[in-house]
């Protein structure tokens, strides 16, 4: 975990972490939710609407954010303001994601840091998108 302060904090930084889709996470995450659309439950459902495979949950993808936000960029003493996120292309088990965040603008003022975030799979395609508001302690 990083442990960056506001005064740490600079335009530009950049920090990534690689998350592997499994069969497990995925149950985990229904476990949570409930959420047994078929598009992520049933394989043979998933074929049949053309995809290799079942979808990814894309909440699953999105809450990769505060992981980035609360462990790697800034760490520690990050209290998560808000997060938008955009998919942009289905994610499947087995993918090996890459999320990576760099710190667009920092608001002394308002102890607050804007970050694009983005989430590529194995093929290096954007398959999530995001911009996440993070205050942060001075």
């Amino acid at each position: 975990m990083n442990h960056y302060t506001l005064a740490d904090i600079t335009v530009g930084m950049t920090e990534s972490f690689s998350f592997d889709v499994t069969e497990e996470k995925m149950r985990l995450f229904y476990d949570l939710t409930g959420d047994d659309s078929p598009i992520h439950m049933d394989e043979a459902y998933a074929a049949g609407r053309g995809y290799p495979g079942r979808v990814m949950y894309g909440m699953l993808g999105a809450s990769l954010f505060s992981t980035l936000a609360g462990v790697y960029l800034p760490g520690e003493h990050c209290l998560l303001h808000s997060v938008e996120a955009k998919f942009a292309k289905p994610v499947f088990v087995g993918d090996t994601l890459t999320v990576t965040g760099t710190v667009t603008d920092v608001n002394d003022t308002f102890g607050e840091i804007t970050i694009k975030a983005v989430i590529t799979n194995g093929e290096g395609k954007k398959v999530t998108r995001g911009v996440i508001k993070a205050g942060v302690a001075k």
